[in-house]
């Protein structure tokens, strides 16, 4: 009888051990969080989508490290308080490496749990310096460029290209919105010969802007820059046009896409935005927006292709590491290089994209058109 137990205890105990993540024959589970419902969801489900259709391909190349990969999905509706739950459910189902988030504030807040989890973070859509410059997210990578880089571009092209002589400077009150604009002020305090005439924050997702645009009308700005994401800009280009404010209308990547221009209609014509340079002429650029087509039955949208190499970059780290274990796939980020559909890129010290930049568009005739 003592033998019957023993050998039972010990077949118990083998099928526990085969069992537990991370034993041949489980998948490797990447969390995929982001804004996927609510105004600001197109950017998430792009993301979301270039993701599972760089699983996709891995699957069909025998995944990393010979798993398949399981995509968890989560819904952080662009809020600090919803991502920081929505992530603590993602390490508790089992992501062993996280994409996303969109919006730098919950970028910011969810990775607090992610860091203590010990697993690497890399988003498509995050710009905020912060994330990457302060050294406070070691365990953080983007595969776009940066905020400084962003606010640099936009205020040089505004003194050189447009050369105005007053900026009104306007923004969500957001982590992204808010630092955006007040990175851009200090460049333009740099430049010189650019007078920031005001400098104020707006209440996203209000009803009315009258009160926000008759300031800028007394302000007699002749550009306004704007800071935040394109639900509420479309709204506040809409009734400076209304009103007839003389005033360039200029906004960061937050706007930069189809949504924008759909929302504001032909109000939008005129507005310039920078966002990530075109790769569109990269022949993998164009095949992954071609099994989008497939797929979705629609064009690839702002954030496909970046979403598509956060997951290149993952699996290329760890292969590279041969383990998912956290200190090796970290060293392994900074040395890996993919080539994306955006490129060849790569990561500096910082966890910054090495390879992808931004360019400054403007809508024209109802599309964004790159301009610089």
């Amino acid at each position: 009888m003592k033998s019957f137990f023993k050998t039972l205890a010990l077949a118990l105990l083998t099928m526990v051990v085969f069992a537990a993540p991370g034993f041949a024959g489980d998948t490797i589970k990447i969390g995929c969080g982001g804004v996927i419902s609510g105004d600001l969801a197109p950017y998430g489900i792009s993301a979301l989508r270039g993701a599972e259709i760089a699983v996709e391909d891995l699957n069909a190349k025998g995944g990393i490290l010979g798993k398949k990969i399981e995509l968890l999905v989560g819904d952080d509706v662009c809020k600090p308080e919803v991502a920081v739950n929505m992530a603590t459910k993602l390490v508790s189902d089992g992501a062993q490496m996280i994409v996303g988030h969109v919006c730098s504030g919950a970028t910011i807040a969810a990775n607090k749990i992610y860091k203590d989890a010990g697993l690497i973070v890399i988003s498509s859509a995050s710009t905020n310096d912060d994330l990457t410059l302060k050294g406070e997210h070691p365990n953080f990578f983007r595969t776009i460029s940066y905020d400084g880089a962003q606010a640099d571009l936009m205020t040089s092209f505004v003194k050189n290209n447009l050369k105005v002589k007053t900026v009104a400077m306007i923004h969500d009150k957001g982590d992204y919105g808010k630092g955006q604009m007040e990175l851009a002020r200090q460049y333009f305090e740099k430049l010189g010969g650019i007078e920031v005439v005001l400098f104020e924050g707006i209440t996203t997702g209000a009803v009315d802007y009258s009160a926000i645009v008759q300031k800028i009308k007394r302000s007699k700005a002749e550009l306004t820059m704007f800071g935040g994401y394109h639900s509420d800009a479309s709204k506040v280009v809409g009734l400076l046009k209304k009103k007839r404010v003389k005033t360039i209308f200029f906004g960061a990547d937050g706007i930069i896409g189809d949504n924008f221009v759909n929302l504001a209609g032909k109000y939008s014509d005129g507005v310039y935005a920078t966002g990530p340079n075109d790769t569109s002429s990269n022949p993998l650029y164009q095949e992954i927006s071609a099994k989008h087509q497939k797929k979705y039955g629609e064009a690839a949208g702002t954030f496909t292709h970046n979403g598509y190499a956060c997951v290149q970059a993952l699996a290329a780290a760890a292969e590279k590491a041969g383990s998912l274990d956290y200190d090796k796939m970290r060293a392994a980020m900074f040395e890996i290089k993919v080539d994306s559909p955006l490129g060849p890129i790569g990561f500096d010290k910082n966890g910054d994209v090495i390879g992808a930049g931004f360019s400054v568009y403007q809508v024209q005739n109802g599309k964004y058109t790159q301009v610089n």
